[in-house]
């Protein structure tokens, strides 16, 4: 009897690891499940928080790239180290700054697809700064210092940049903003990575940082799959539902492809 016992405890065990084993095969055949998140100016990586977590609980392995902001081609560096870290295809996503950055990092050949919230959308011999003033933001509160690096002037971040989150976030990331150096504000793309990869965009409608409409044409030009929020600056702080599901709708998409 107990040799009976072992041999169905070791069938059973056999029998889990198989059933382990299928379930493993078939999340794998479902594609895309890594995904790297980008900040952009003024920010850091913890304000994706709310949309890292979603993106775990439903699965994908997130990483939070921390671009320094003091060179665009440092920003680049950290962020493809990021990408390059993942074992598999990822989904590149960049808001505001961010997009800047992921418009050259997302060429890495392990990025499947582009995912711009609010974000700069570059076309070649275009930069953040050029596109600010071809069509200004309404925020006039970006200043620079002596040493050529840009904020925003505490008293007026929260209206221009985070209107929609709690007062006591947005007090702490006016404290805690990473300025953005002249040179990755200023720094001319050369080859833009939607032009060959899947990409799709968030509009904030209420954007004061960049000009929505502006949003709007660089989502069009990258024939981005595009919806719209009636957001501030930082729609991926305060809209973190939708901007997961963005996220996994590209996933999904860039693996149906692949």
């Amino acid at each position: 009897m107990k040799n009976l016992c072992v041999v169905a405890m070791l069938a059973a065990t056999l029998a889990g690891g198989t059933l382990e084993s299928a379930s493993a095969q078939s999340a794998s055949k479902t594609g895309i499940k890594n995904v790297v998140l980008v900040h952009g100016a003024f920010a850091d990586g913890s304000g994706w928080e709310a949309v890292a977590k979603i993106l775990e609980q439903d699965g994908y392995t997130v990483s939070v790239a921390q671009p320094p902001e003091t060179s665009y081609a440092e920003d680049i560096k950290y962020t493809k180290a990021a990408v390059d870290a993942m074992d598999g295809p990822v989904v590149l996503v960049g808001h505001s700054y961010g997009g800047s950055i992921i418009t050259e990092a997302g060429n890495d050949p392990k990025v499947s697809a582009l995912v711009y919230i609010a974000a700069f959308a570059l076309d070649d011999g275009e930069s953040c700064a050029s596109i600010e003033q071809a069509l200004p933001q309404a925020s006039k509160a970006f200043k620079a210092d002596s040493d050529g690096n840009w904020w925003i002037e505490r008293a007026h971040f929260a209206a221009d940049f985070a209107a929609d989150v709690p007062p006591a976030v947005s007090h702490f990331m006016a404290q805690s903003q990473v300025p953005i150096s002249t040179d990755s504000f200023t720094h001319k793309v050369t080859t833009p990575a939607w032009k060959t990869k899947p990409t799709w965009y968030m509009v904030a409608t209420a954007d004061r940082s960049i000009n929505p409409e502006q949003e709007r044409m660089m989502a069009k030009r990258a024939h981005a799959k595009t919806v719209e929020v009636n957001a501030s600056h930082v729609a991926y702080m305060s809209h973190p539902k939708e901007t997961a599901k963005l996220i996994e709708e590209a996933a999904a998409h860039a693996s149906a492809s692949r």
